[in-house]
């Protein structure tokens, strides 16, 4: 089974992407596949409201996405994770979602896969919580299972995640609830 972490950051070393790594590590530890995809390092363009995909599984625009489109479609599970810069998701991440029409038009092709979200910000307070919750209303739209912390929302992490151990222990517990969700899954 695989498992894919999105880094919604456009800072391929920034907090966000650490907290990502830090997941798939956990993940391949659990016996996963992982495989990431980093907006920081592909180009995604807006959607443009066309209308193609309403009637094919394509996209009328050449950038990145159908690589991506490929890779979501192959996994299991998915781990996303965005900054909060102002008070709520990324702007690649949600020129990702937007992107991801086609998946949901022809065939819900995202429908039943495990979905977990991560947020970090400035503060503990800084809008991850509305953030996560973005992220979970994306996934409800494509008919995703969506899993949290065991407490809350999800992964809450606050800038510089590698001594805030408090958040890490919560994208912890969320990552460890996507894994064993996907290993009963599996068993049934």
């Amino acid at each position: 089974m695989k498992i894919v972490g999105i880094s919604g950051s456009p800072n391929s070393k920034g907090n966000n992407s650490r907290m990502v790594d830090h997941s798939l590590a956990i993940a391949k530890k659990n016996g996963f596949d992982i495989e990431k995809i980093s907006l920081a390092d592909v180009n995604i363009s807006p959607c443009t409201d066309c209308g193609v995909c309403k009637n094919e599984r394509s996209c009328s625009i050449d950038d990145d996405m159908g690589r991506i489109y490929e890779i979501l479609e192959s996994a299991d599970g998915l781990i996303v994770s965005s900054p909060v810069y102002f008070g709520t998701l990324s702007g690649q991440l949600k020129m990702l979602f937007d992107r991801t029409l086609p998946l949901r038009r022809n065939g819900f092709l995202l429908k039943d896969k495990i979905g977990a979200a991560l947020a970090v910000g400035g503060s503990r307070n800084g809008g991850q919580e509305y953030t996560i919750w973005s992220i979970h209303a994306w996934m409800h739209i494509h008919g995703m299972i969506v899993v949290g912390d065991n407490n809350h929302f999800g992964g809450i992490a606050q800038k510089d995640v590698d001594s805030d151990d408090v958040g890490m222990k919560t994208v912890e517990d969320t990552v460890n609830k996507l894994c064993s969700t996907l290993k009963k899954f599996a068993s049934t």
